[in-house]
């Protein structure tokens, strides 16, 4: 049995990722100023407190850790912006894709004849922001299928088309 090594070659090449018919859907900005607020809310909470135990004792140590955390938390300050613009949804005829990560990427595939149900939630940081996060219900207890940052009325129009397509699928089984 011989194999072709240039066939070979292009099979390794292929990003499963890279989906070039497809075109995502972004969420919204706002789900940016959610996170970073939730984020300055830690760094109130615990960098806040670091620092008044740094200058009422005076020791080095203490000042370092706070330091650190100012720079974990400046960090994750920073990645905020990135993840959010690598979230991204599309609907196809048969199945809706899912998309986040920058380092750790995923891509969830969920057919619609697979949806049970599809929920939107908000909470009041949320609501205050102008987002909600839809959530795809399977079968399979470890989908992971959530979209979050998406306007309230584009959360109730993939919500509805959602579960029409969903029915249809299931009708046809």
């Amino acid at each position: 049995m011989t194999t072709n090594p240039e066939a070979h070659d292009a099979t390794v090449d292929v990003d499963p990722f890279d989906l070039h018919d497809v075109v995502w859907t972004a969420v919204s900005p706002r789900l940016a100023t959610a996170r970073l607020v939730v984020l300055g809310i830690w760094a109130v909470v615990l960098l806040l407190p670091m620092v008044a135990l740094a200058a009422g004792f005076a020791l080095l140590w203490l000042w370092l850790t706070a330091a650190g955390l100012a720079l974990v938390l400046a960090w994750a300050g920073f990645l905020v912006r990135r993840q959010v613009r690598a979230l991204g949804y599309a609907e196809r005829a048969d199945d809706l894709l899912i998309r986040r990560g920058i380092l750790m990427r995923q891509l969830v595939v969920v057919p619609y004849g697979r949806m049970q149900y599809v929920d939107v939630s908000s909470g009041p940081l949320a609501r205050r922001c102008g987002i909600a996060t839809v959530q795809l219900h399977t079968a399979a207890p470890g989908t992971d299928a959530t979209i979050p940052g998406l306007p309230p009325a584009e959360a109730a129009r993939l919500r509805d088309r959602l579960a029409s397509r969903g029915e249809a699928r299931l009708a046809g089984l």
